[in-house]
């Protein structure tokens, strides 16, 4: 069921006066009338001492800003300009912003516009600019600027974050219009994440925020507001000085170069990580190594965690495609939306839900053209390829061996068939349904699913389909004159033969769902060139194993030093591997996390020892 942390998102309802969005249910503008950006600039930038304090970063340090109130983004863009003007350029920024009623994306984009200097960052935020769903959002906006946009009340998500702050920014609607976020748990929480000497700037100069701030601990001034303002508030965290922390760029082992390992190493290699590919049969050689696959999800209305990851998960696939700009072209595939074909009342009832209860808004889900559904954004591409793609990059070498073994340590030690021992900070095994054949890990609750698909060869009339259509199955445009059709679903073995039988099981369910198709395709007369047999790793409870391997079942809180899983993805590794692998390499370089500590615990592997140890069942499928 739906958590009270966790409920559909309501997006800002606002109206124009003039130029300036002004807030309908707080009846206050989102900046100045008088002059937004100097504003901006005078109590968040100026405040915080930034453009000093970005000055005097070394290379190998980050600097980390929190915001209550991202608004139309303008404070966070402006910082994101000054870090950029005058950071070093081997430093980084991390935005961190709450927002309880985003804009709408039509909003943000006219607000925007009269801002034209800051288009360079301004655009790649409207680019990745997320649908209103619960939960962290990670964005780039410069490839060493990130934004993490946090959509929720504060109070329910600040808490579920776990990162130091060296800057506040407190931004939300005036303390008299919105007195539920001015409160005494909010400054804790700032207290909380607060690095020693951090700092805080608002425009607001109200007393019993003061004292509030000052009663967490911040050190508090008034000083000259903005304009016609009298006063603002200015402050610090505690006695000591401030200092950023260094970043971490540990040296990494990746074991396995499917999804999960291209883009597990990519996100290390994007954090400035020297990073290592092992595998025994090369880029995407096996799950991963179909002609084509379809990104799409499951939607539902119920926001546990399971399908909370479901739908982050969508929308951070699809923010990673389109920043690296995949597929480029359609011998590659398209992301030009997926069709969902409705196959029962059950599915029928559990769309309309998503889409009634707001969980899975308009932008994101909407009615289709006859008895379907469209998952806004989705498409088809080759799997193998895009591995490849994210495997091209100057921090990545691949390394063709069999791992026989590893073991923790600083170093971690990776063994190969060769004899050769690699070591390195951190170890990714990216291994699915072979990582339980390792030593001491056959505990893993993982199941290999067999699955045939069927290539089929394309008809002149099939050769005009445009989208990935889902039914029982999936049916892909042609790549290579070939379309895919497919796939079984087998619990109960492992030949890797493939089956004529299987053919014909996927051709029938073609023919019960998408009958037109069928026809178009040939009908009974269907050629099919070729068809490929995988296995799908799944864990018993459908979510990944994202997160630190647990020694062993003895110990679950107790991590092994260096080595961690990205596994179990099951049919969905188009869709899930991006975010688990900046969350992976988020972990391992200690940045601030793109999920939230709920879904990071849903996925971390040591869920399965503590439930054992608790005696408690395993999750069920959620419909």
């Amino acid at each position: 069921m739906t958590t009270p942390t966790f409920s559909p998102i309501q997006p800002a309802n606002i109206h124009w006066q003039e130029t300036t969005p002004v807030a309908i249910d707080y009846d206050d503008p989102y900046f100045s009338r008088q002059d937004g950006m100097a504003e901006s600039d005078y109590v968040f930038l100026q405040g915080n001492q930034l453009a000093a304090r970005f000055q005097a970063l070394r290379p190998s340090q980050d600097f980390v800003i929190a915001e209550t109130g991202f608004g139309t983004g303008l404070n966070c863009l402006l910082a994101a300009r000054c870090f950029l003007d005058h950071a070093d350029h081997g430093a980084r920024l991390h935005l961190v912003s709450v927002e309880k009623h985003p804009l709408q994306k039509r909003d943000l984009e006219q607000a925007l516009q009269h801002w034209p200097t800051l288009a360079p960052l301004s655009d790649p935020l409207l680019d990745e600019y997320p649908a209103a769903t619960p939960g962290f959002h990670r964005l780039q906006l410069h490839p060493r600027v990130t934004l993490t946009l946090l959509y929720g009340d504060a109070m329910a998500l600040l808490p579920l974050f776990h990162h130091p702050v060296d800057a506040w920014f407190l931004d939300g609607f005036a303390p008299a219009r919105n007195p539920d976020l001015w409160q005494p748990p909010l400054f804790a929480q700032l207290a909380r994440l607060s690095r020693p000497g951090a700092t805080v700037a608002t425009f607001t100069a109200a007393g019993f925020v003061r004292r509030g701030l000052i009663d967490a601990g911040f050190v508090m001034h008034k000083r000259d507001g903005f304009g016609h303002k009298r006063h603002m508030l200015t402050g610090h965290f505690g006695d000591t000085a401030h200092t950023p922390a260094p970043r971490s760029t540990p040296s990494t082992i990746v074991i396995g170069a499917g999804l999960a390992g291209a883009t597990t190493a990519r996100a290390l290699a994007e954090r400035g990580c020297k990073v290592t590919v092992v595998d025994p049969d090369g880029i995407a050689s096996h799950a991963s190594g179909n002609l084509a696959g379809v990104v799409y999800s499951t939607p539902s209305a119920h926001l546990t965690a399971q399908n909370r990851f479901y739908q982050q998960s969508y929308q951070h696939a699809l923010r990673w495609l389109h920043r690296y700009r995949f597929p480029a072209s359609r011998e590659d595939g398209a992301l030009n939306d997926v069709v969902q074909h409705i196959v029962n009342d059950k599915q029928r009832d559990k769309l309309q839900q998503a889409m009634d209860s707001g969980a899975w808004p308009a932008p994101l889900l909407h009615p289709a053209v006859g008895d379907a559904v469209t998952l806004a954004g989705g498409g088809y591409l080759r799997p193998a390829r895009w591995c490849q793609q994210l495997l091209a990059h100057p921090g990545i070498q691949l390394v063709t061996g069999r791992m026989t073994d590893c073991h923790e340590g600083s170093p971690a030690r990776v063994v190969l068939d060769s004899g050769e021992t690699l070591n390195a900070d951190a170890v990714i095994l990216c291994t699915a349904g072979a990582t339980r054949q390792l030593p001491g890990l056959a505990w893993l609750p993982l199941k290999l699913i067999r699955g045939q698909v069927s290539y089929c060869r394309a008809t002149e009339a099939s050769e005009r389909w445009q989208q990935a259509r889902c039914h029982g199955g999936y049916l892909t445009p042609a790549l290579d004159g070939l379309h895919c059709v497919g796939a079984t679903f087998d619990l109960h073995t492992l030949d890797d033969q493939p089956r004529d039988q299987d053919d014909q099981e996927n051709l029938a369910q073609l023919k019960r769902y998408l009958p037109q198709q069928w026809q178009e395709l040939g009908g009974d007369d269907i050629q099919i060139a070729d068809r490929r047999v995988a296995f799908r790793c799944q864990s018993t409870d459908f979510l990944p194993l994202c997160g630190p391997l647990p020694l062993a079942m003895e110990n679950p809180h107790r991590p092994a030093q260096g080595l961690y899983l990205n596994i179990a993805h099951g049919s969905r590794g188009i869709t899930g591997t991006p975010l688990c692998a900046d969350l992976l390499a988020d972990r391992i370089c200690d940045a601030p996390l793109p999920a939230d500590q709920q879904l990071v615990d849903a996925l971390d592997p040591a869920r399965f020892i503590v439930r054992q140890r608790r005696k408690q069942p395993e999750w069920k499928p959620c419909n």
